[in-house]
């Protein structure tokens, strides 16, 4: 395994550390005050607007995607860096059109999508135009096991028919939201993993009603995580991604790239995170030294570093698998890294916090909202416990004895 990048990595590298420095992080605060002044929380400041221009005009757009045209053709490895510098920014990802769940969801219809689901939908998700949500956890089972899922979606004619409810439908509350991918039973019958089917549902199909808008941590994010009705909601037929019964296959298809798109970006804020603990460990004095000085705050940002390339390290070999093996053999790594990741994020993030006092839990230094933030990765596609049991399953397989 080669950890030197290409040289078309190095390229992007440069190009969007350019691009971070000189757009988006002073963009931040601007779009910050935007959201704020509006006074609705999902409202879409006019600067994200500006940013997807520049990011687009830049050749920053779609970096996800390897075999769309108009992406930029890298290989998991190859985005692995870039998607850590995205993660630095809550903006970022957006600004280039690469962030989730609207990348699944590209990916997803790009893989499975028929030429007409293409046209109307993956189109103008590639374009920027529009965003999308996914639909796949409910309120009333533990999500954690898909089969448990309850959403009907019945054949009625030439239309399916859908009834139920979702909820943590990441997006769905963002003004420019204009699809889902829901996930829900065709069948009651037959082997488990083949009763569910994901469908395209437009959010303004009549039946559908956001019932709530659902916050972290008391934070309100501006692409909201609603809980949705469904009820009697009728799309045609021609809206089922795939075949009936392939929605655990296209949630597999789905979930691998999307789980290490979220560890490569947690990297990024941890990264951001031990940059703020430095910087304020060295300006803040307390009994005559500096915060530095002390030697739990060393201990601190060693770890931090330690820990961090740990993870950054882990998270490349998974990367590489995928590209070299596939995602089905890098089983493995994507669940590790998917528990590795967040919980190093969060932990560098505390740290922070506790470094900067009072103010790491206040609005002033973004550090409690990336922690909200981080803190939904140990549930968001898949908790802690189910990767873990996931691994562990695999690592006593061969010494489990064979009936017969």
């Amino acid at each position: 395994m080669d950890f030197e990048p290409s040289e078309r990595c190095v390229e992007f590298k440069e190009r969007l550390g350019a691009f971070m420095d000189e757009h988006i992080y002073p963009a931040e605060p601007v779009y910050e005050r935007q959201l704020r002044d509006s006074g609705d929380p999902h409202h879409q400041p006019a600067v994200m607007e500006e940013l997807k221009v520049k990011a687009r005009a830049a050749g920053l757009w779609n970096m996800f995607l390897p075999d769309e045209e108009n992406a930029a053709g890298l290989s998991n490895s190859d985005y692995a860096p870039l998607a850590e510098m995205l993660g630095r920014s809550h903006i970022a990802s957006e600004a280039c059109n690469c962030s989730a769940p609207d990348t699944g969801n590209m990916e997803v219809l790009n893989e499975f999508g028929t030429d007409e689901q293409k046209e109307r939908w993956l189109r103008p998700l590639l374009d920027g135009e529009i965003r999308s949500a996914f639909g796949m956890t409910e309120p009333d089972v533990a999500s954690s096991d898909a089969t448990n899922i309850q959403l009907r979606i019945e054949r009625d004619g030439d239309d399916y028919v859908l009834n139920g409810r979702k909820w943590w439908t990441t997006n769905a509350m963002h003004p420019h939201c204009r699809i889902m991918i829901v996930m829900g039973k065709t069948s009651t019958e037959g082997p488990i993993h083949k009763q569910q089917s994901q469908i395209l549902v437009p959010i303004d199909t009549p039946g559908v009603t956001i019932v709530r808008d659902l916050h972290v941590f008391g934070y309100n994010d501006q692409d909201g995580h609603a809980e949705v009705d469904f009820t009697d909601v009728r799309v045609p037929v021609s809206n089922l991604v795939a075949g009936e019964g392939d929605g655990f296959m296209i949630a597999q298809a789905r979930l691998g790239p999307g789980r290490i798109h979220h560890c490569m970006r947690a990297i990024g804020a941890a990264e951001r995170a031990l940059e703020a603990m430095c910087k304020r460990a060295v300006s803040r004095v307390t009994f005559g030294q500096p915060i530095a000085m002390r030697g739990n705050v060393q201990d601190w940002i060693a770890e931090s570093r330690i820990e961090i390339e740990m993870a950054r390290l882990l998270t490349l070999k998974a990367a590489w698998m995928m590209d070299t093996v596939g995602n089905r053999h890098a089983r493995t790594e994507i669940a590790a890294i998917k528990v590795a990741a967040p919980n190093v994020a969060l932990k560098v993030l505390d740290r922070a916090i506790q470094v900067h006092g009072g103010g790491g839990v206040s609005q002033d230094f973004g550090l409690a909202a990336a922690y909200a933030h981080l803190r939904t990765l140990r549930l968001a596609d898949g908790p802690d416990e189910v990767h873990k049991l996931s691994i562990a399953r695999r690592e006593l397989a061969p010494y489990v004895p064979r009936e017969g």
